[in-house]
């Protein structure tokens, strides 16, 4: 019996586990102010114990963490497509074997059953009518013993719904068929005959799901992440040099894909990449349209305000700095690039053409006052780098409050950091681009100088 619906299970078909074989063990930890290890390092100790002890048993082990983080099957997945389902299930077979052997890559899995044994029984009808034995009598029977069968119900006045009496052969006889067969069975003479003289027993194995993905017919090799380099992506781009030697033999080359499903399945076999690089893909690409879309509009606002198509360009200068910031600072922290990271690259977008705004209008506003142009682009830098410096400290103090979550580091690092070294270069790029741009023009519209020469 699967665990009650979460998200976790939802989003991994755990829930769907209904085989004997199937199991889930969860294990709830102490509170995080009672122990000194966040939930994932507990996690990945664990595991290699924990997979060891399913080696004994020739048992799957997966250590499974609550959140799972996005909402895939698995962090790897290989989707495997070709034109029939017996080589294409050897392929899934050999493509499972190369995540074996690459490093870091633990977990893995398939979605292929092994071949359990199966017995079949058939019921003898002619000789089962002879001895005046039902059909159904011999199936109830079977059912009874394996699936045990409710004969009465206890009343004992204490419990709110009736206890069942069941019967049921004990685990231990269940274990083959020779208990089952030997149960006896009353014929209309009154006569015990075994249940062996009136099933047909056919011995072959399991039937094996089928799966299809869009129409097409597929398989999948899951696989996880644990170890330096905990990212799924680096587990992909390790394992590909295995492929060639996962190919099947005599079958050409074997397509890899990434963003979409192979057209043609029924002619060559192929592996779509899926899970977390599929996620990835999709969240950059939005995110990254969603911050082409923010520069233009901040363009356009700009434009309107200042009334040149010059002066935005530079007033965004900055914003491609912002990277010197953020990249590092991943580096520095051993933290991952991840989509909360491209949030925060996307927020420092506004933040950074605020402080040249600030530059920029008061080179303007001191120029219309009178003083010299290269003067207001000098003092501009001194007058406004205080408040440019206060606000991007208050902004970095507020990041600092969410650097330790585990989802949300990126998006600390990415403001700390971004805010920090773009700060920095603003108070020096806007300045000098400012006055590079339209040294000239300011200074043929200054007036000219008048000199007295007074003769003696």
């Amino acid at each position: 019996t699967a665990s009650p619906i979460t998200f976790n299970g939802l989003v991994r078909q755990y829930y769907l586990r209904a085989d004997a074989e199937q199991g889930d063990l969860q294990v709830n930890l102490v509170d995080k102010h009672e122990r000194s290890d966040k939930s994932h390092v507990i996690a990945q100790r664990l595991r290699p114990e924990l997979e060891t002890i399913g080696a004994r048993h020739n048992a799957r082990v997966k250590v499974v963490e609550v959140p799972p983080g996005p909402p895939v099957m698995s962090p790897l997945v290989a989707e495997v497509y070709g034109p029939d389902e017996a080589g294409r299930q050897q392929l899934a077979q050999r493509i499972a074997k190369a995540f074996d052997v690459t490093p870091d890559i633990v977990g893995v899995d398939s979605s292929l059953k092994e071949d359990a044994a199966r017995a079949h029984l058939t019921v003898r009808r002619q000789r089962a009518e002879s001895l005046g034995i039902p059909v159904a009598a011999i199936a109830q029977t079977v059912h009874g013993a394996l699936s045990g069968a409710d004969a009465a119900y206890l009343h004992d006045g204490q419990s709110k719904y009736p206890v069942p009496v069941r019967l049921q052969l004990p685990l231990e006889s269940q274990v083959g068929l020779d208990a089952l067969l030997a149960l006896p069975m009353k014929a209309a003479n009154g006569q015990m005959v075994p249940l062996s003289e009136l099933v047909q027993v056919d011995r072959g194995v399991i039937n094996k799901p089928l799966f299809t993905k869009d129409l097409h017919p597929v398989s999948y090799v899951f696989g996880d992440m644990a170890g330096k380099l905990d990212s799924p992506l680096y587990g992909l781009f390790a394992i590909r040099p295995h492929l060639k030697e996962a190919a099947l033999p005599n079958t050409g080359d074997l397509g890899e894909y990434w963003i979409r499903q192979p057209v043609d399945t029924y002619r060559q076999y192929a592996i779509k990449w899926d899970g977390e690089l599929q996620i990835t893909y999709d969240t950059f690409r939005d995110m990254g349209a969603a911050y082409g879309v923010g520069l233009i509009l901040i363009y356009l606002l700009v434009v309107a305000q200042f009334r040149s198509y010059l002066t935005p360009l530079v007033i965004m200068a900055p914003i491609p700095l912002t990277i010197i910031g953020v990249m590092p600072g991943h580096a520095l922290l051993g933290a991952q690039f991840t989509a909360t990271s491209m949030i925060g690259m996307i927020a420092l977008a506004g933040i950074i053409v605020r402080n040249s705004i600030l530059l920029v209008d008061f080179i303007e506003l001191q120029v219309a006052q009178g003083m010299a142009f290269k003067e207001a682009v000098i003092s501009s830098a001194a007058v406004r780098a205080q408040p440019i410096a206060l606000t991007g400290l208050a902004a970095m103090i507020g990041a600092f409050f969410i650097l330790d979550d585990p989802i949300f580091n990126g998006l600390a690092i990415s403001l700390i950091f971004g805010i920090l070294v773009s700060t920095l270069l603003t108070l020096v790029v806007i300045p000098v681009l400012y006055f590079a741009l339209y040294r000239h023009r300011a200074a043929s519209s200054e007036p000219p100088t008048e000199v007295t020469v007074a003769h003696s």
